[in-house]
């Protein structure tokens, strides 16, 4: 038996803030919390008091549920410490994803899940997009008016040359990307094909029967391969607990749930969540934790802030709400530059339609908070501002970076750093730019980037490998243009669907077509120099050969494609032939079990003291450093505006693909549905908020210094930097602390 003591002790390694976590007794709870306030430290001590006051076991269990596998470890060791600690039995709780979780469900009552005899298979991302691909082929083929309605457009003067074009858009880019947006935002709400078909869109309702006609024709391909994906486990396991007999089963046997970062859940996993934490004796038992300004995934995956939002709003009015903000971490100044930057968002013209934060101020912690120097003191000012006015263009703002990065580190050799990008490109810009200080000053600098970009060597190959058999398809001369441009060997500059619509007019004019633009016929020999090389050298050069055009001298990713290369020749010895590597190379890709070559053990490197981290935006969260640079804040990229491609602009001003997520989530939330025009603005305010969001959890991973800036002149597009645009609009949210906060404004 647990005594009161021990628990109360427990109790007191947290902050006020965070004890109302651990005094939950039951019912629901929502817990909102800042940056910083140590959400997966309360749940844990919660979940290992709960565990104690309720007797819990492994017939009746605690389940915590979060999104990413390394959450899951992070918080199971936290509890099973805390439970050994106790004397506690470690089955009374499980920590798993949601994904893993309703997967067990399902699986488990196979006959009632709705899977098909087989259907275990779990799809990869590769083959997903394969089978859109071949979804997108198969309704063009199925709806033949839709479809010449879509490549009609607007301005179609029958031209064929254009005719051509247009088809390679919708083909390979707009029809794909509609596709992928429909089976994601409607699958994940629990829609169906023909609910998307009887929403009575005012003057789009075009778009969402393509949208409906497109996720028909996937699910189809899908049942056919054999396969489910992530959220058929989700609705497998809805299906299953529809059985009142199945349902009791599961709900006597979990007594409650605490759900980690509910900000990212869609409405069919907190449909799922609140049916399992819902006891036939005790009543809903359901704790869910999470910080809706930090939601930034919601642009490209099925998750809203908006479903947490307003679960907080339903438990505050019950008395049921917790809000953590109080937070360890951040020295008070930066936490007086990320409340008011919110402040200020949510205040100004893009809070139009939803304001982009819910209001809640980050607070230090109190003096005699457990956590030590839980809220340290500055290096100098504690936030630095670089204005265009003092930074000349990127490469005089990433010189003042290094420098300032050298001095720091003779100032304090174990301070950890991390420099945080939006764009792949702007990485490589970085980690290029700054490799004097490993040379000249053994500054490490450990490029998070750079691991990505080798994890998709094996997809590179594969499009160009299938380029070079097939030069002629459109859909290869695309993927190929597509590699060159992601690894700068072309110019971004140019429309390649224009390049792609007819390969053999690219690849090999005649006297009588069009002379090729300069930029065109550079491409043109890029492409020329790969099929000669298919012809020239034998077919074991091939990868090796392909490897140092795509990758000159990034030292990782030729290795990688050498490892690469070595396996194909052990696994297709004797049989070693183009369509067999090609074969090979395709089942690599779409199994996935393909491992870059690393330089060192990944474990624990983002946050090494001594060393500067280049990581995505997208990739700090939940992560801290003692020094964050935030480089290249300007308004073309925070917030940025919807922007439509040329290339498109035949079909409307406004794109598909974002028209038809606007649309759905019309009709998940119930509001009236948006016209096409409508559902494109209201995709822009919502990508601009995620934006503002982004920012501010970048701002909020340091810990005792913090850079912003941005320069005078930028590339107007980062696939290539040659093109300038001067006097860059800077970010306005960093103009308005400028503004606010003058004595931060650095030279």
């Amino acid at each position: 038996m647990v005594t009161t003591e021990a628990l109360h002790e427990l109790r007191q390694i947290l902050r006020k803030g965070q004890q109302p976590m651990a005094d939950w007794s039951g019912g629901e709870l929502a817990v909102s919390a800042v940056p910083g306030a140590g959400k997966s430290t309360g749940m844990a001590v919660a979940a290992a008091i709960a565990i104690a006051n309720f007797n819990l076991h492994r017939q009746k269990q605690l389940v915590i549920v979060t999104f990413t596998r390394s959450a899951v470890s992070n918080i199971r060791k936290k509890v099973s410490d805390h439970l050994k600690n106790l004397r506690l039995p470690q089955s009374s709780f499980t920590v798993s994803t949601l994904h893993s979780l309703a997967y067990n469900i399902a699986s488990t009552h196979r006959e009632l899940s709705g899977f098909g005899l087989g259907e275990t298979k779990i799809i990869s991302e590769s083959l997903k997009q394969k089978l859109i691909r071949n979804a997108t082929n198969i309704w063009v083929k199925e709806n033949p008016k839709l479809y010449d309605l879509l490549l009609e457009g607007k301005n179609f003067d029958g031209e064929d040359t254009e005719r051509l074009r247009r088809q390679t858009v919708l083909r390979t880019d707009v029809l794909p990307s509609l596709a992928r947006e429909a089976i994601a935002t409607a699958k994940s709400s629990g829609l169906s094909a023909m609910q998307l078909r009887e929403a009575e869109a005012p003057d789009g309702g075009d778009i969402l029967a393509i949208a409906a006609g497109l996720y028909e024709t996937y699910e189809r391909l899908l049942r056919q391969e054999g396969a489910i994906d992530y959220d058929d486990m989700i609705l497998g396991a809805l299906r299953v607990l529809k059985h009142e007999g199945v349902r009791k089963y599961w709900q006597e046997r979990i007594f409650a749930v605490f759900e980690d970062e509910a900000q990212d859940s869609s409405p069919l996993q907190t449909e799922l969540l609140e049916i399992l934490a819902q006891n036939p004796l005790e009543g809903k038992n359901l704790m869910r934790v999470g910080d809706p300004n930090q939601a930034i995934n919601s642009t490209f995956t099925p998750a809203d802030p908006r479903f947490f939002n307003e679960f907080c709003d339903r438990c505050h009015i019950n008395s049921q709400l917790s809000t953590l903000d109080q937070a360890g971490r951040s020295t008070r100044n930066l936490m007086q530059v990320a409340n008011y930057m919110l402040h200020w968002v949510n205040h100004s013209e893009y809070a139009k339609i939803e304001k982009p934060f819910r209001m809640q101020r980050i607070i230090p912690v109190d003096a005699d908070d457990p956590q030590k120097n839980a809220n340290p003191e500055p290096i100098g000012k504690g936030v630095e501002i670089y204005l265009p006015n003092t930074v000349d263009d990127i490469e005089h703002e990433i010189t003042m970076i290094g420098d300032r990065i050298k001095q720091l580190h003779e100032q304090d050799p174990k301070l950890s750093m991390a420099i945080l990008v939006r764009q792949h490109n702007q990485g490589r810009f970085v980690a290029e730019s700054l490799a004097w200080l490993t040379k000249e000053h053994e500054i490490k600098i450990y490029d998070v980037e750079q691991s990505d970009r080798r994890s998709r060597v094996p997809m590179d190959m594969l499009a160009i490998l299938q380029f070079m058999e097939r030069p002629h398809s459109p859909d290869n001369l695309k993927s190929a243009l597509e590699v060159l441009k992601d690894r700068q060997k072309i110019s971004s500059l140019q429309d390649l669907n224009a390049l792609a619509s007819n390969p053999e007019k690219f690849l090999y004019p005649t006297l009588l077509d069009p002379v090729l633009s300069q930029l065109a016929q550079e491409t043109q020999a890029k492409c020329i120099g790969l099929l000669r090389a298919k012809i020239e050298l034998p077919l074991y050069n091939l990868i090796p050969f392909v490897a140092f055009t795509l990758y000159d001298d990034e030292a990782g990713l030729l290795a990688t494609a050498d490892k690469l290369g070595d396996r194909l020749n052990q696994q297709l010895v004797g049989s070693y032939s183009m369509q067999t590597v090609i074969e090979s190379l395709r089942e690599i890709v779409e199994s996935e079990n393909f491992e870059a070559v690393e330089d060192e053990n990944l474990e624990g490197r983002y946050m090494t003291g001594g060393q500067v981290t280049l990581i995505s935006l997208h990739k700090s969260k939940g992560l801290d450093w003692d020094v964050v640079f935030m480089p290249f804040l300007h308004k073309r990229i925070c917030p940025g505006e919807a922007y439509i491609p040329e290339s498109v602009k035949f079909l409307g001003d406004f794109g598909l693909p974002e028209v038809t997520r606007a649309q759905i989530r019309a009709i998940v939330h119930s509001d009236r549905l948006p016209n096409a025009e409508e559902a494109w603005k209201q995709c822009s305010y919502l990508k601009q908020a995620e934006e503002f969001r982004l920012l501010y959890v970048g701002m909020t991973r340091a810990k005792k210094l913090l850079w912003l800036s941005a320069a005078q002149s930028a590339p107007f597009s980062w696939n290539t930097l040659e093109n300038r645009t001067e006097n860059a609009a800077i970010c306005p949210a960093i103009t308005e602390l400028a503004r606010k906060f003058p004595e931060l404004i650095s030279w």
